[in-house]
């Protein structure tokens, strides 16, 4: 018989989301040890302007810590793909020629996204809050090894500048040693992908960062393989800009760049047309 005690529900109010609207696709992936929730705001608001929203819940993410033990860093990115293709579906009834799909991640969320789209055909890609790589430390190449005398990390001191948002932010209370080790082998991954990332991209980053410090959005920008790339910086923010006092500014950079850049693959599809 099933060990019942083994299966944990998703956390309420952490479930993924789904809202329909256009042609226009948007997968929004959120960050390590976090869910959807952090993201549900800007899904909401690229509802409003008429696109089709879907929030993933990686592998792992928003039931308990323990469910990530087992998990390796290609289950987080099968999350991924697994809500691209149900997006895809989603979209089916459109004419192809108007179809598209954006990705837009959060810190790890946005590793994956940029992952992904080496990967995967997306139109764009918006990645906030987004390592490079994480601080140095001498035990992270050990990280497996500690994870057996040391399962868990605390995490650092929240820098949050919305208390409200703070309160009800869902996360794990700390990191899973043996999910940091799969996270280091990620970034190592996305490293190697971002100079084949040939699409638009758009880096968020908070200059008040206090979980990724904003260096790393500069190393992203330079490693980029696409020469259609932008970085916006805001401030009074922490790392979860998607619901820091910025969010509304973020939240319309990223409408205008999915905007922006359908609109202009669509103005050059119908010149070719007329031509």
């Amino acid at each position: 018989m099933a060990d019942r005690s083994a299966y944990t529900p998703v956390i309420s109010g952490a479930e993924p989301f789904f809202f329909p609207g256009g042609p226009c696709g948007c997968l929004l992936v959120h960050g390590f040890t976090g869910a959807p929730k952090e993201m549900r705001g800007l899904g909401e608001y690229l509802a409003g302007r008429g696109h089709t929203v879907l929030g993933v819940r990686l592998a792992g993410h928003a039931t308990r810590p323990q469910d990530m033990l087992h998990l390796r860093w290609q289950d987080w990115l099968h999350s991924v793909e697994d809500g691209w293709h149900l997006l895809h579906s989603a979209l089916c009834g459109y004419d192809p020629a108007e179809r598209s799909v954006f990705i837009l991640g959060l810190s790890m969320g946005g590793v994956l996204s940029l992952l992904f789209s080496a990967r995967f055909p997306v139109e764009g890609v918006v990645a906030m809050s987004t390592p490079y790589a994480l601080p140095h430390d001498w035990r992270l190449p050990y990280t497996r090894l500690f994870a057996y005398v040391q399962p868990r990390v605390a995490k650092g001191p929240p820098d949050w500048r919305d208390p409200l948002a703070a309160q009800d932010h869902i996360d794990y209370p700390y990191y899973p040693t043996r999910a940091i080790a799969e996270l280091l082998d990620l970034l190592a991954e996305m490293r190697l992908a971002l100079p084949r990332v040939q699409v638009p991209t758009l880096l968020v980053h908070s200059r008040d960062d206090g979980g990724v410090a904003p260096h790393n959005a500069e190393q992203i920008y330079a490693a980029l393989g696409t020469a259609d790339k932008e970085l916006l910086w805001v401030q009074d923010c922490g790392h979860v800009i998607t619901r820091e006092p910025q969010r509304e500014r973020v939240f319309e950079a990223a409408a205008g760049f999915i905007e922006r850049v359908r609109g202009r693959r669509l103005s050059t599809e119908a010149q070719a047309e007329a031509d």
